[in-house]
């Protein structure tokens, strides 16, 4: 706890304790306390062996089945002690603090979703024949409730706890679709933990337990599938940035800047998450450039100043194959182009130019502006905005421009340290840098 921020213990704090407010008031009576062990237990299990997300702040389990059971089985107080029961889960690795929070979260969820459900018109016990489809309904309303419940105040939590300066924050701020979509469906296991209730008792989740589980490998088939994406472009950028010493982290820093404009703007979640990749990837071209072009001093041959120009180009060649990449691939190809026609590699303008492409320009030139360069040191922040708005209109998108300038006066830009550069890695003070809107590359004019 003593490393949350007070704002992030006062939230914990406050949803504990409406949790237990709420629960306190009962009724206790009439529950039937050998069905609350069966799925509490339940819940321990799959609590305890929760398929990690993303090591320390997110884990995933199909344990809203048996919270939904409860809710049908024994009522909004019987489905809350449910999921109080994940309080006892045997995982390793949640501190004091992610069990308080994740016990309350579970609790409330599994609280609200049995109110949702009888709301409208049920009754607790095990749903008959004549229930149907009426129940089908009721049951699908507390799923929703429970699943917008749980990922509502989970992430408020996430706000709370995340670092805005890390490199991959942009999964720090919610939860892909695509799992709360298969939370809704692992979802209907709890009503068919119920309809089997009435004449299986306690075996019903015998029943549905191996499902349950194949559901969870699927789960932790896709987080592996996201590691895999996050180890394959951090070996791209480790390649590119060895070219280049006073690169480095380059890439991570636009890629945090274009996803704070693409938040800005209200792009989705899984545009969000492409930019970030655009980001991350969108000098890999220069893998193809040989390495004395890129530190040149001086002027640049006509044939150099090609292959400056040509590394969008090789980066797309490089990266194509990589289906996950998707939209990525365009800002990658484009992100050198400029709103007055006048950029590379196709000298596209205005809105010729893939948006992402336009964001992806705009993080870029700002980090190469706050950054130290071989022939300058960092430029402070104010300047670099106010370098952006000088050329808004002609090399950038004036729209991204303004959102980038407002995000970064509510969240900050945190600005690298300046790099103690080996002997080996020094460049003269007259090396370019294709990046910095404020110092174009010099072509020579021939012999």
């Amino acid at each position: 706890m003593a490393k949350l921020s007070w704002a992030a213990r006062l939230y914990i704090g406050v949803v504990a304790a409406v949790t237990a407010a709420l629960i306190v008031q009962g009724p206790f009576t009439g529950i039937a306390w050998p069905d609350v062990v069966v799925l509490g237990v339940i819940v321990v299990i799959f609590e305890s062996t929760a398929t990690v997300l993303r090591p320390k702040e997110l884990a995933w389990s199909p344990n809203s089945a048996a919270m939904l059971a409860a809710a049908i089985l024994l009522g909004p107080v019987g489905a809350a002690l449910v999921g109080a029961c994940t309080l006892f889960g045997l995982r390793r690795g949640p501190s004091l603090a992610q069990r308080i929070f994740n016990t309350a979260m579970f609790t409330l969820s599994a609280y609200l979703a049995g109110q949702v459900f009888l709301a409208l018109g049920e009754h607790t016990g095990p749903p008959d024949s004549g229930s149907y489809p009426l129940v089908i309904g009721a049951f699908t309303a507390a799923a929703l409730t429970h699943i917008i419940a749980n990922y509502g105040v989970l992430s408020g939590v996430l706000r709370l706890t995340r670092n805005p300066q890390a490199p991959d924050s942009h999964a720090r701020m919610g939860v892909s679709l695509r799992l709360i979509l298969s939370d809704l469906g692992y979802a209907a296991f709890g009503l068919l933990i119920a309809a089997l209730w009435g004449e299986l008792k306690a075996f019903s989740p015998v029943l549905v337990f191996v499902p349950l589980l194949v559901a969870r490998w699927a789960i932790a088939q896709f987080a592996e599938q996201q590691r895999a994406y996050e180890a394959t472009v951090s070996a791209l950028c480790q390649a590119v940035e060895t070219k280049d010493f006073y690169t480095r982290g380059h890439s991570e820093r636009v890629s945090r800047g274009s996803v704070m404009i693409a938040r800005e703007i209200g792009m989705r979640g899984e545009r969000v998450e492409a930019i970030r990749y655009a980001g991350m990837l969108h000098d890999v071209g220069k893998l193809g450039v040989p390495t004395k072009v890129l530190q040149k001093t001086g002027k640049l041959t006509e044939e150099e100043y090609a292959a400056i120009q040509l590394h969008p180009m090789r980066g797309l060649d490089i990266v194509r194959e990589i289906g996950f990449l998707d939209e990525a691939l365009a800002g990658i190809m484009h992100h050198h182009e400029r709103i007055d026609g006048r950029g590379y590699p196709m000298g596209l303008a205005g809105d010729e130019i893939p948006e992402f492409a336009r964001v992806l320009s705009v993080a870029d030139a700002f980090d190469s502006m706050t950054s130290t360069r071989s022939y300058r040191g960092a430029r402070p922040i104010h300047e670099a905005i106010a370098e952006l708005r000088k050329w808004s209109g002609t090399q950038f998108d004036p729209a991204f421009v303004d959102a980038f300038v407002a995000a970064i006066k509510r969240e900050g830009w945190q600005q690298p340290e300046a790099p103690a550069v080996p002997a080996e890695e020094l460049v003269s003070m007259d090396a370019q840098d294709h990046d910095d809107p404020t110092a174009p590359l010099r072509v020579t004019d021939g012999f």
